[in-house]
This record gives structure tokens, C-alpha cells and sequence, in this order.
């Protein structure tokens, strides 16, 4: 007799279109307010001064830059730290929420925390002070476990065959948001409302309003979107072996994984993830210290870099892992990662760093996917909420402490450091992943 199909590995008719669509809705309000960090602190800094807590955290950026002999990175740094804030949120929220979903189901935990989000861009759009900005960010980052909540729904209605394929698309919305929403919120601060209407101060508005209510706007749209198309994907009898969930510390519940296939795959995630982001976080300055590039020529670097993850990721992953298993798709992209980073450490001229990026992007999105797939694969079917929720809190702990010290490397010791520390620590997780075991299909 033919083995039935099991819960897990039957599909269910919520199809991956719906859930590409509520993340890539997300990921534009997120990152809307990308390109307006410097802008941001020069509004606050003429309007308050050095008074009150943006005056406290000025004086510890400016002590901590000049102590390390980096006095022109003091900015950066800066903004460094008020980003991580929202990091160090979601690396703390992230299990919780997916914990939450695995016990009350996706769709719920979804509505939820989008609901959250848009209230975290209320506040932003009514921020006429920088101790209200930072209560945005803290309330952002507490409510964004929604991405780690779609990921895995993502699991529920793929075949285990299929899992892999599918967070590919995971990806190409996360590089499509990241492309299209910094666009938007370029364009949307050419609108101050505060300069219109001058009578809207009173309430909070400020020359950042319009790409957060911009924002704000894209949560409602998506809150509609999930209650009108977005079905529950997860059985009453997954939800019922799921644990009860509750906040702890994060990097107790990543070390309390009981699946040591899951915690090598998190490991070599995280360690390929420190490295990509010092890349991100330092990027820029490499290609505006050594070719001069103006703020517009940094723009189509980063829009090449999200083009190349929207292919990469949205097809060429999805081909390849149709006649390879995961783990040879990871190995071909971690080294094809350390490559990429030395053409970039070495580049000379523009086109070379052009094909370091390229490269490097390349072999990033073959490591996302199929490190999102062989976690899934590794857990069971009632806990894809909560160990995908420590994946992506992973990633947020990356994303909260390597900014700042890729940045301190690069301004104390040159941008070629950077780029072969990178490319060490992408060995590192290639010879981890040599020992992961092959998932059961």
C-alpha cells in the first residue's frame, strides 16, 4: 500500500502569490525610511540641539568615535546605533511572534502585528521630537515579527520537495521591497507637509510625515489584503502540538534548540549574515572613498545589487534546486559569497566592483533560500513558527551589532579589511555547513 500523504506534506489552497504579496506590502513601508537617516538627524539636531536623550546619545557616539580615532565616522555611527534599535527589537520579538503563530495559527498573529507596524508609523508621522521618533522605531521593532510569521506560512503549504524552491520567493520579495521602497521614500520627503501646513506642527508633523504616512497607508492596504485573501494555513492539529508560547531570552532559546541540524544550519546562517551586512553597511563609503561615487551613483549600485537578489532569488534558485539538493545549492553560494567578496575587497575600477557585487549577490541568494529551506526541513511541522522566528531574530542580532564594528573596521584599518574579513567568515560557514545532514525529503 502507498504510504497517505501527511498533514505536512499536503499543500493547502492559501497559494504563495498571497503571501509574496503580504510580505513584499510590508517590506516597502519598512524600508521607506532607508534613505532618510542623515536627514533625519540633521531635522532633530537643528530643532532640539544636543538637549535630552538625542543630546546623550550624540556624546557617547562622539566619545566612542574620537576614543577609536574616528572622529568623521561619528555621524554614521550614530545612525548605527538608533537602526540597531529597531534590531535588537525584533531579535528579541521575532521567536515570541513566531511561537505565538505556531500556537493561535498565521493569519491572526499576521493581522496583529501589521496592525502594530501601522501604529509604529502613526507615531512616526506625528514625531515632533526625537524621543517620539525613537518610541516609533522601539514599537516598529516589537510588532515586526510579521516577516518570520509569513515565512512560515510559506512551510505550511509547500510540500517538503517544494520548500526550498518556494522561500526563493520569500527572497525575491524581501529584494523587491528593498528596491521599490527606498524609491518611495526618496520621492515621498520632497513633500513637507510641516512647510504647507505650518499649523500641523502643533501635532507632531514634520518634514518625515508623508513617506511615514506613506507607510502607514501600505499597512492598511496589506491589513485588507490578509482578511480578505489570506486563509489560515496551519492545522488545529499542528497548533495543538505546538509549545506555549512565551518571551524569553533569545539567545537561550537559539542555544535550547534540542535539533542540532537546526542549530548548525542557524550557525552557518548567521555567520554568512554578519558577513553580507558589514557589505551592506559599508558598501557605499567604499565606492564613495575610492571612485568618488555621488549619491546618484550610489543609488544604481544599490538598485544593481537589489536587481541582481530579485533574479537570483525570484529564478535562478528556483531552477537550480530542482536538480540539486540543498546543501550543494548552499556550498556553490557560500563559495561563490567568498569570491565575490575579494573582487570587491580588490576592485580598482568601477566595472570590478560592479562584477564583485554581482557575484557576491549571486551567491547570496543561493545561501538565503536554501538556508530558510533546510531549517524548515529540519523542524517539525509544529514548530516552523518558532525556529523560524530564531532564524530570523539571527539575522536582526546580525543586523543590530555588525554595522557598527564593520564600520569601525573599515574607518580604522581601510575598506580592503572589510571586504577579506567578510570573505574569512564566509569560509567559516562553508566548512560548518560541510557538516549538516541531508534533510529528509
Amino acid at each position: 500500500m502507498s504510504k497517505a500523504p501527511t498533514s505536512s506534506d499536503a499543500p493547502r489552497p492559501l497559494s504563495l502569490g498571497v503571501i509574496f504579496l503580504t510580505l513584499y506590502i510590508d517590506l516597502i513601508g519598512f524600508s521607506i525610511g532607508f534613505p532618510l537617516g542623515p536627514d533625519l538627524l540633521d531635522h532633530y539636531l537643528k530643532q532640539e540641539g544636543r538637549a535630552g536623550i538625542l543630546g546623550w546619545i550624540l556624546g557617547q557616539t562622539d566619545q566612542l568615535a574620537h576614543g577609536l580615532g574616528i572622529g568623521n565616522y561619528a555621524p554614521v555611527l550614530f545612525g548605527g546605533i538608533v537602526a540597531s534599535v529597531f534590531s535588537i527589537l525584533q531579535f528579541v520579538f521575532a521567536p515570541f511572534w513566531g511561537a505565538l503563530s505556531d500556537r493561535r495559527g498565521r493569519r491572526g498573529i499576521l493581522l496583529f502585528t501589521v496592525a502594530g507596524t501601522g501604529v509604529s508609523y502613526l507615531l512616526w508621522a506625528l514625531s515632533g521630537s526625537f524621543w517620539m521618533f525613537l518610541v516609533s522605531r522601539v514599537v516598529s521593532g516589537a510588532f515586526s515579527g510579521n516577516l518570520s510569521v509569513a515565512t512560515a506560512a510559506v512551510a505550511d503549504v509547500t510540500t517538503r520537495a517544494e520548500r526550498s524552491k518556494a522561500m526563493g520567493l520569500v527572497g525575491a520579495a524581501f529584494g523587491l521591497g528593498l528596491v521599490t521602497g527606498p524609491m518611495l521614500g526618496a520621492f515621498a520627503v520632497q513633500l513637507n507637509l510641516a512647510v504647507r501646513f505650518p499649523a500641523l506642527e502643533r501635532f507632531g508633523v514634520n518634514p518625515f510625515s508623508v513617506p511615514a504616512l506613506l507607510a502607514l497607508v501600505l499597512c492598511l492596504v496589506n491589513l485588507v489584503w490578509i482578511t480578505a485573501k489570506f486563509r489560515e494555513t496551519l492545522s488545529p492539529e499542528a497548533r495543538a502540538g505546538a509549545q506555549e508560547p512565551r518571551l524569553r531570552n533569545p539567545l537561550m532559546a537559539i542555544l535550547g534548540l534540542e535539533n542540532a541540524a537546526v542549530r548548525r544550519a542557524n550557525v552557518v546562517a548567521f555567520v554568512f549574515s554578519v558577513a553580507f551586512v558589514a557589505m551592506e553597511a559599508t558598501l557605499t563609503f567604499l565606492a564613495t572613498q575610492r571612485f568618488h561615487y555621488t549619491a546618484r551613483e550610489n543609488g544604481l549600485l544599490l538598485g544593481f545589487l537589489g536587481l541582481c537578489a530579485i533574479v537570483t532569488q525570484g529564478y535562478v534558485v528556483r531552477k537550480m534546486l530542482k536538480v540539486m539538493p540543498e546543501l550543494k545549492v548552499l556550498g556553490l553560494g557560500l563559495a561563490a559569497s567568498s569570491m565575490g567578496f575579494v573582487l570587491i575587497g580588490f576592485a580598482s575600477v568601477p566595472w570590478q566592483l560592479y562584477v564583485g557585487v554581482a557575484v557576491l549577490v549571486f551567491g547570496s541568494g543561493l545561501v538565503n533560500p536554501s538556508t530558510t529551506g533546510l531549517i524548515s526541513l529540519y523542524a517539525s511541522p509544529a514548530e516552523q513558527g518558532r525556529v523560524l522566528g530564531i532564524f530570523r531574530s539571527l539575522g536582526s542580532l546580525a543586523r543590530a551589532i555588525t554595522p557598527l564594528l564593520a564600520g569601525i573596521l573599515f574607518w580604522s584599518a581601510g575598506s580592503l579589511s572589510v571586504y577579506l574579513a567578510g570573505a574569512g567568515l564566509v569560509v567559516v560557514a562553508l566548512v560548518l555547513s560541510g557538516k549538516m545532514p541531508k534533510p529528509e525529503q
